[in-house]
């Protein structure tokens, strides 16, 4: 089915300019899929060659190539273009792996040795080659939540080709202690220079992708307990291409009297999270520390290359009714069409200017999705769950203005809940989490029983609703039950009980949606794209800003799934 209306009402920067078109071997055959870009016409074909001879034209964006000769070459290109300048697909059997270098791994000063494994993933086009390059945190055996005593390895992160050839490492150093809520990296062009950076939080001793420390070296501000929480802290900017500080400047907000953030330990001091928005047109970097107690927002620009603050959001400053608001998490959506983008932190939502835009004062929880969950009303929503024994368990919002359209009882400690249109027999997305056995639609009425799945979400097969993505698995959902649609074998998922993918995102082939692991041994990235026969052709959901910006903060803390800032059974008219 072709396309209806684009670009969506958020338009990103184009991913790169690049069809990203795969040929996978399956049984009978070879699956070629490809990128459509939004500036294609909607009734544009695509010729498809296979060893330099033209072997279909085709106006959707995958075809199925029956008893194709096996290591047989692929290309795409728009009609009529001839075989030398179309586009070569990136050909694999099943998956396709990025062989990793794992770091060494050390000893800590209490004596406990540790290693590595692969952890949460991003994407961007750090050398402007026109392909995704993957950016890998790579997470300590010893890694620790914040209210965990003990020292920690250091947190590593490095850059690759898709073939594996490392672009850089960044060492952050024994100041930057390792664990899911210390370092949120984001990977984004915010220069418009037609390159992604890469953001994260750094300290003393950290270095860069050239080898160059940032701060003292030297310093060791790790207390006896393995915490580090005294001494500088910085934020930086790095090239994309060669992992070099580009800039440093003083993290805002510094940490101060920890009991300023709700205790005197660090645990509520060192919460933080990161994202991405587009605020006064162009891309910002936010970074955000506290959601229990205290919390401040910063928007950073970074348009002359250098990191200059664009506003701070302080509860302190705005009232203690937006203190304990935040989740594990958040979220970047245009929730009010002016064509710059707000931060949905949790129970709150802030506008593009970091003054407060609504607020429901239902408190911290642990998950939260944003999108254009009931289509039959105007705008977006969110839905999130909590965990104040006082307060709904699970709630649905306008995320224009924070009106709650339905909410469940009070459940306690509530710490999985999901948003997504999992069912095509109930229009729209369905609602579900721990607290309770229903599954409800987006009036809130019960429809059926939920799932058992509470994790990530994936368009995985040829229909516009989306698979249930968890551990190392596709479901779909019935009311009769999920039924396994894939096994993803010898990888591992991460996260500890989270159990959540490296990464979860459109990344090549067709609009839908490619999952990526590490091995169970972490030497690659192994990265999973369906071969399923599909009507549906859009372009790249990467072309949607919400959508961009979600695969960007995806990494941050408790990680969701990304969302786009449309239905998309609507559009694709289904």
């Amino acid at each position: 089915m072709l396309p209806l209306t684009w670009p969506a009402p958020a338009p990103a920067a184009p991913p790169p300019a690049d069809r990203a078109a795969v040929a996978i071997d399956r049984d009978g055959g070879t699956f070629v899929s490809w990128r459509r870009f939004g500036s294609d016409p909607a009734d544009a074909g695509f010729d498809v060659y296979r060893d330099g001879t033209l072997v279909s034209t085709q106006r959707g964006t995958s075809f199925f190539d029956a008893g194709a000769p096996p290591h047989a070459r692929y290309s795409v290109a728009p009609a009529g273009v001839s075989a030398r300048d179309a586009a070569p697909a990136r050909s694999f059997a099943d998956h396709l792996d990025i062989p990793l270098q794992i770091p060494e791994g050390g000893t800590t000063p209490s004596g406990e040795t540790y290693t590595y494994s692969a952890n949460d993933v991003s994407v961007g086009d750090l050398d402007a080659d026109g392909r995704y390059e993957y950016v890998v945190k790579w997470d300590p055996s010893n890694s620790k939540d914040n209210s965990q005593p003990g020292y920690t390895g250091n947190a590593v992160v490095d850059a690759y080709e898709a073939d594996g050839t490392r672009l850089w490492r960044i060492d952050l150093g024994r100041n930057i202690r390792a664990g899911a809520h210390y370092t949120q990296f984001q990977v984004y062009d915010y220069d418009g220079d037609g390159r992604d950076e890469v953001a994260m939080k750094t300290a003393d001793g950290t270095v860069d992708g050239a080898g160059t420390p940032i701060g003292d070296a030297e310093a060791d501000h790790r207390n006896a307990d393995g915490f580090v929480l005294e001494g500088p802290e910085f934020l930086t900017v790095f090239d994309g291409a060669t992992g070099a500080a580009r800039h440093t400047t003083d993290f805002i907000p510094p940490r101060g009297d920890l009991a300023d953030w709700g205790d005197d330990t660090g645990n509520r001091a060192d919460r933080f999270l990161a994202a991405t928005a587009q605020i006064g047109g162009e891309p910002a970097l936010i970074e955000a520390r506290g959601y229990y107690t205290r919390t401040v927002v910063t928007a950073w620009s970074f348009g002359d290359g250098t990191l200059q603050p664009l506003w701070t959001f302080d509860s302190d400053v705005a009232g203690e009714q937006y203190a304990g608001q935040g989740n594990h998490n958040l979220s970047v959506a245009d929730v009010d069409e002016d064509g710059n983008d707000e931060i949905v932190y949790g129970a709150m939502a802030l506008d593009d200017t970091g003054k407060p835009l609504w607020n429901t004062g239902f408190g911290h929880g642990d998950a939260l999705h944003v999108g254009d969950f009931a289509p039959d009303r105007p705008g977006q929503e969110v839905f999130k769950v909590d965990e104040d024994e006082t307060q709904p368990g699970s709630w649905l919002a306008d995320a224009a203005t924070g009106e709650v359209l339905w909410q469940t009882a009070p459940a306690g400690d509530n710490g999985r809940g999901v948003a997504g249109d999992i069912w095509a027999d109930n229009p729209g997305a369905e609602h579900w989490s721990a607290a309770e056995p229903q599954l409800r639609d987006s009036a809130g009425n019960e429809i059926g029983p939920r799932p058992e799945s509470m994790n990530f979400l994936v368009w995985w097969d040829g229909d516009t609703t989306r698979e249930l993505l968890d551990d190392t698995h596709v479901d779909e959902y019935s009311p009769d039950g999920e039924q396994r649609v894939q096994d993803f074998e010898g990888v591992a998922s991460n996260n500890g009980t989270k159990a959540t993918p490296a990464l979860s995102a459109d990344l090549m082939g067709d609009w839908r949606e490619e999952v990526v692991y590490r091995t169970t041994d972490s030497s690659a990235l192994r990265v999973f794209s369906t071969t399923e026969p599909t009507d549906v052709s859009l372009p790249s959901l990467m072309e949607d800003r919400q959508y961009r910006q979600a695969v960007a903060w995806q990494n941050t803390a408790y990680n969701q799934p990304p969302h786009p800032s449309f239905d998309l059974a609507s559009r694709a008219g289904r």
